[in-house]
């Protein structure tokens, strides 16, 4: 992307997708929950990006130390940063722009797997700082897919504390983890399998005959 898009419009749409086909899938297999997580190295660079353009930040404000990189390679990874969005001139306004110019197909994935999820009414668990990438994009494209997220947890990833504000998400844990390949994901889940089961089966003072206003402990 420092040298031009990452990939065509063609390209990216292909990859938004695939994910979309994944979360049909898996919806007509009845699986009623998801989660995203990657396996990458060096995505952390395109997933800053991106959420300098939709933020409007600047690099230096998203750009964490990914693997725990040094002061000078940090540098470099905030100026190959400036460069991409320099030279490819990504559309806030057009999703699927940011995502061609300066994205990663697993992004564009991840962003397919959320609208797909949630035009299948299936709430979707975000994962770590590419994850929420790819949340981001879905969300632009289509705002209302917010209601179907789930933010499993805060990276140490400085960027990814600005996409969930960009998108008004509060995440469920904060461990001071920087990974995202969905351990974060399966730790939030059986948070909010929790939830449902107090929601559900916890009975009420009523049901459990516990008290009621006229009787004193």
């Amino acid at each position: 992307m420092r040298k031009g898009p990452a990939m065509t419009r063609v390209e990216a749409e292909k990859c938004i997708a695939a994910g979309i086909r994944i979360a049909n899938e898996y919806s007509n297999k009845g699986y009623n929950i998801f989660g995203t997580g990657e396996m990458g190295i060096a995505n952390t660079t395109p997933s800053s990006a991106i959420t300098a353009v939709f933020t409007a930040k600047s690099p230096e404000e998203v750009t964490g130390r990914g693997t725990g990189i040094n002061e000078d390679a940090w540098k470099n990874k905030v100026q190959v940063i400036k460069d991409a969005i320099s030279i490819n001139g990504p559309v806030a306004s057009d999703p699927v722009d940011v995502l061609s110019k300066v994205g990663g197909a697993e992004i564009g994935g991840i962003a397919g797997l959320i609208l797909g999820a949630a035009s299948n009414r299936i709430p979707v668990v975000i994962d770590g700082f590419i994850s929420t990438a790819g949340a981001l994009i879905a969300y632009s494209i289509e705002p209302k897919t917010k209601d179907y997220m789930f933010a499993a947890h805060m990276s140490q990833e400085i960027g990814h504390k600005a996409i969930l504000e960009k998108i008004g998400l509060r995440p469920i844990l904060d461990l001071d983890m920087r990974l995202g390949e969905g351990t974060g994901a399966a730790l939030a889940m059986m948070i909010i399998e929790a939830g449902l089961k107090i929601y559900k089966e916890m009975a009420t003072f009523a049901e459990a005959e516990v008290s009621n206003k006229n009787t004193h402990a």
